[in-house]
C-alpha cells in the first residue's frame, strides 16, 4: 500500500468556533481533507480542507467551510521514496503565528505538522 505525507495550512480565522466540542483531552474540531493523489493544482495543493457537518446537515444541502488546503510533499511505495515538494516547506516553525489566533495554540514550539 502507498504512503503518502500531507502538508496542511489552515485558515483558523475560517473555523466556525461554534462547532469546537470538548473531549477529556482538549477541544476538537472535525474536519475532512479532499486530496487528488494524482495532480496537483497551480499552486502545488493536491486538496482542501473542510470543516465537518453532520450527516442531517449534509442531506439539507450545508457545506463545510473550506478552511485551507493540503499538499503532498512525500510519497512513498515499497523501497521507492519520491518526494513531491522540498521538505522545507513543511518545516515552517509555528512560533511565527499571528498573534491573533482566536484560541491558543497546543502546536507552538513544533517544527512540523505532518500527518
Amino acid at each position: 500500500m502507498a504512503k503518502v505525507s500531507v502538508a496542511l495550512k489552515i485558515d483558523v480565522s475560517k473555523i466556525d468556533k461554534e462547532r469546537l466540542y470538548k473531549g477529556q483531552k482538549g477541544t476538537y474540531l472535525d474536519a475532512v481533507i479532499f486530496l487528488d493523489l494524482g495532480e496537483a493544482d497551480q499552486y502545488g495543493n493536491h486538496g482542501m480542507i473542510t470543516q465537518s457537518v453532520s450527516k442531517a446537515e449534509k442531506e439539507s444541502g450545508v457545506r463545510g467551510a473550506i478552511l485551507g488546503n493540503g499538499k503532498i510533499i512525500w510519497r512513498g511505495g515499497g523501497d521507492q521514496v519520491t518526494p513531491s515538494k522540498p521538505a522545507q516547506q513543511a518545516q515552517q516553525s509555528t512560533d511565527a503565528l499571528d498573534d491573533d489566533i482566536p484560541f491558543d495554540n497546543p502546536y507552538r514550539g513544533f517544527r512540523s505538522l505532518i500527518l
